[in-house]
């Protein structure tokens, strides 16, 4: 696991937690410098997407290590941390256990799904295949690099960023991550004194989403954007700028 420490040390801390087969230097590559100049960033590469040899074992144990961490070096207290599509589950339970606290959770446009162990066995056999197999052919590759540049208006340089990103992990890590991501189940109606859940809602998602927002978490601070699923993160300004000044405004509300 690697945390690493940056950015304006002086003011609020942000922990920044990527999401499904990613690192945070892609994830988070194209917003992390503007962050960086107004917090102070705290990082976070999980097990088996941290360049390193251990394997991801699951959600609940991870999280435990990001409680510890956050413990130790923290006093158990942030000021906020963002949690990228997976990354978002990390944060519902940081606030659902209760072992530390956050003032500010942001979730960025998750799905949050939760299934049963037979579900997610089923959804695992499908989907883990697609992740760890396009980037092998060279077809495949060019083919999915073409999606994300049209469905999401990446830049070319930005797509393959996250193509060579999706290459370097290991199935197993990347099974796990996805199969115990749907056993990570939050609670309905999570509501803890002193920290407000904020929301960031890419409406092209769809409200299902938008209902599982208000389902997990009391009275929750949800705003709208016309975008795909964490499309701000993608590098063009006319979602990365509206999204990063609401953060800032999530950031210094009153808790």
């Amino acid at each position: 696991m690697q945390f690493e420490e940056m950015g304006n040390m002086s003011k609020k801390t942000l922990m920044l937690l990527p999401g499904t087969c990613c690192n945070w230097q892609t994830n988070f590559g194209n917003v992390v410098d503007e962050l960086g100049e107004k917090y102070h960033l705290i990082c976070v590469n999980y097990d088996g997407f941290d360049g390193g040899d251990n394997i991801f074992p699951d959600m609940i144990t991870v999280t435990e290590e990001i409680e510890d961490y956050i413990i130790k070096n923290h006093n158990g207290r942030l000021d906020g941390a963002i949690g990228s599509s997976l990354g978002s589950t990390f944060v519902g339970q940081l606030i659902q256990r209760r072992r530390v606290h956050i003032d500010h959770g942001i979730f960025g446009s998750p799905d949050l799904d939760q299934s049963g162990k037979v579900a997610a066995w089923l959804q695992s056999k499908l989907v883990v295949p697609l992740l760890t197999s396009f980037t092998k052919n060279e077809k495949k590759k060019n083919k999915t690099k073409e999606m994300m540049m049209k469905s999401f208006e990446m830049s070319e340089e930005t797509a393959s960023k996250f193509m060579d990103c999706f290459a370097q992990f290991s199935p197993e890590s990347i099974k796990n991550e996805y199969y115990t991501d749907l056993l990570t189940h939050l609670e309905d109606d999570i509501n803890v004194d002193h920290t407000i859940c904020h929301f960031i809602y890419a409406n092209k998602m769809g409200e299902k989403y938008l209902n599982r927002y208000k389902k997990y978490f009391h009275n929750p601070d949800i705003r709208e954007f016309d975008m795909q699923h964490e499309q701000w993160l993608f590098g063009d300004k006319k979602y990365k700028l509206p999204v990063l000044a609401v953060i800032d405004e999530f950031m210094y509300m009153d808790v």
